[in-house]
């Protein structure tokens, strides 16, 4: 079955639902922004998007998956169930410099457009509050926990600095590092002590030389959080937070160990100790679903934007939403925001997150998921496919 016309009746009623309320998903959308809250810690951003779609009729269920700041809110109970994936937490220093607070308030207007026709799609609407994607991989929690269970298909968007149909994701791992020597006087009895700060310097430099033997997509970032007490006591601890990167889960397990090795030379050249701690659910690479893709970008075009298949206009970066890729058919496009030069996770890709064109990709995102659900849900073929779970890659 083709497509539904742009002008179709339930194609005009999501559009019309979304225009109504631009004001509301607009003012939602900077009221997040201006109060940037870190991973787990979106008290009152998950609460505010919850509450929104609670005033649109969905019910709400907060707390989920054991999660605070995490929630499920639902309409309609058609047999096809499609999930809208909200985020909300910020990062540190810089706020919502990756625009979770435009993800959040399309996510809302997805869900409020696709609400009042959930009988006449016969779909269940979810929307997902899923906190910490910037570190702590919430929505991997849920999806380990069941909170995504019986969901057909899961779909959000994602500001940056162009329009692209899907961000190239890789595989990472979030770890802590922990150097433990001993204190001493560092002029007077140097030979007393045990510098774990030299032991981090000797990790930095392995790993600087481990990059002549990376792979291609292979990246290691880290930063110290911790380097001593004061310059005339040598380090007793000292700590720093890396990630790590592969292409793919499989590749990131072969490249692990190799960089675990580093911050065990350090402990070796020092007589330090070292623990890792890994302090969030792997993330997967992403596998979206074609016809999915497809679908959301011929409706993205249908409202003037023209999402570019370029893989390498916006690579490297990660997802906790590609685990969840990996168990359903799932999509993440790229919605520009035309912050040129500024570009994700920059202080002045933060401010763009809050302008007129950033506006306008909180509506285009909500219409573009609303018109996609509604085409999905309107053709028996993909209905039957996405309900058998068969994923297109």
């Amino acid at each position: 079955m083709p497509p539904l016309p742009d002008d179709s009746p339930l194609k005009s009623a999501a559009r019309r639902t979304v225009d109504r309320a631009t004001a509301s998903l607009v003012e939602l959308s900077h009221t997040v922004h201006a109060h940037p809250e870190l991973a787990f810690e979106e008290v009152r951003s998950s609460a505010w998007v919850a509450e929104a779609l609670a005033g649109a009729g969905f019910e709400v269920e907060s707390g989920v998956a054991d999660l605070a700041t995490a929630f499920v809110a639902t309409a309609g109970a058609g047999p096809l169930t499609v999930g809208i994936c909200a985020e909300y937490d910020a990062l540190p220093g810089i706020g919502h410099a990756c625009g979770h607070n435009v993800i959040a308030a399309a996510a809302v207007g997805a869900g409020m457009a696709l609400a009042p026709l959930a009988d006449d799609l016969g779909i269940t609407v979810k929307v997902f509050g899923t906190p910490a994607e910037e570190g702590g991989g919430g929505k991997i929690i849920m999806l380990e926990r069941g909170v995504f269970d019986g969901v057909h298909a899961a779909m959000m968007v994602h500001p940056a600095p162009a329009d692209l149909v899907q961000m190239d994701c890789l595989a990472v791992d979030h770890v802590d590092v922990h150097y433990r020597g001993k204190e001493a006087h560092a002029s007077a009895f140097p030979e007393r002590g045990v510098n774990a700060a030299d032991a981090l310097t000797v990790a930095q430099v392995a790993i600087g030389l481990l990059r002549q033997h990376f792979r291609d997509r292979n990246q290691v970032h880290g930063i110290v959080t911790k380097g001593g007490e004061a310059p005339n006591i040598v380090p007793a601890h000292t700590t720093a937070k890396y990630y790590l990167r592969s292409s793919t889960l499989e590749e990131l397990r072969e490249f692990e160990p190799k960089v675990m090795r580093c911050f065990e030379a350090g402990a070796v050249a020092t007589g330090c100790t070292v623990d890792v701690e890994h302090m969030s659910p792997v993330y997967s690479e992403f596998d979206p679903d074609r016809r999915l893709l497809e679908t959301y970008a011929r409706n993205s075009a249908a409202l003037g934007r023209r999402l570019s298949e370029r893989t390498d206009a916006m690579g490297g970066g990660s997802t906790d939403m590609a685990n969840v890729s990996l168990a359903i058919p799932a999509i993440h496009p790229m919605l520009g925001i035309d912050s040129l030069p500024a570009v994700n996770h920059q202080p002045e890709f933060t401010a763009a997150c809050v302008t007129a064109a950033a506006d306008r990709a909180i509506v285009d995102g909500a219409v573009g998921m609303a018109w996609t659900v509604a085409d999905i849900a309107s053709d028996d073929d993909e209905r039957r496919r996405l309900m058998e779970g068969v994923g297109s890659r």
